[in-house]
């Protein structure tokens, strides 16, 4: 069984629950998500596995997912990018929110602390063996592209991913120069 951690609005740890149960409940819990972009200033989007519990097929950001009790959110980050797409590369945390989301198929209940992280690799789609239990495809986007597609087609998008993306972009951190910037300091 897999358990996330129950937090109140300030973070402050309440306990465990059990995963699904939680997101049955819509209790608030730790998370992360992931934002990963190349030297072209594109950004990795994965599709969820069909199978995932909740929010299956649709696009999200690079990887997320939650904590352990007890575990550091930056090394969870870490753990689940190996675990989901193969490969690790350094991250830094940018900032975090909470949201709350329905799955209409399962009627499960995200209700997140969510800290977004942010990070670079150089690997291809080829370079990164992802774990098709979690992720369905990989794909590089341009900003640009990306924001063509959510205006057209947004439920295909996870609400998280577009909550996180518009607070990446009011921060300025979807432009390549200021992401270097910022990883650098």
């Amino acid at each position: 069984m897999e358990y996330v951690v129950l937090v109140n609005p300030e973070g402050e740890v309440l306990g465990t629950e059990e995963k699904i149960a939680a997101h049955e409940k819509g209790l608030l819990h730790k998370a992360f998500s992931v934002f990963i972009f190349n030297e072209d200033g594109e950004m990795l989007l994965q599709q969820r596995a069909f199978t995932k519990y909740h929010f299956g097929g649709l696009w999200s950001n690079s990887c997320c997912s939650h904590p352990r009790l007890n575990e550091a959110d930056n090394d969870a980050a870490h753990r689940r990018m190996v675990e989901e797409l193969g490969f690790d590369t350094e991250l830094k945390e940018v900032f975090q929110f909470i949201y709350q989301a329905k799955d209409e198929q399962t009627q499960l209940v995200e209700h997140e602390l969510d800290k977004v992280f942010v990070g670079f690799t150089d690997r291809t789609i080829e370079e990164m063996p992802f774990n098709p239990e979690e992720v369905a495809a990989l794909r590089w986007i341009s900003i640009s592209d990306l924001y063509q597609e959510l205006a057209l087609e947004p439920d295909r998008f996870s609400f998280w991913f577009k909550t996180a993306l518009h607070e990446l972009r009011d921060r300025g951190l979807l432009a390549l120069s200021e992401l270097r910037k910022y990883m650098a300091d």
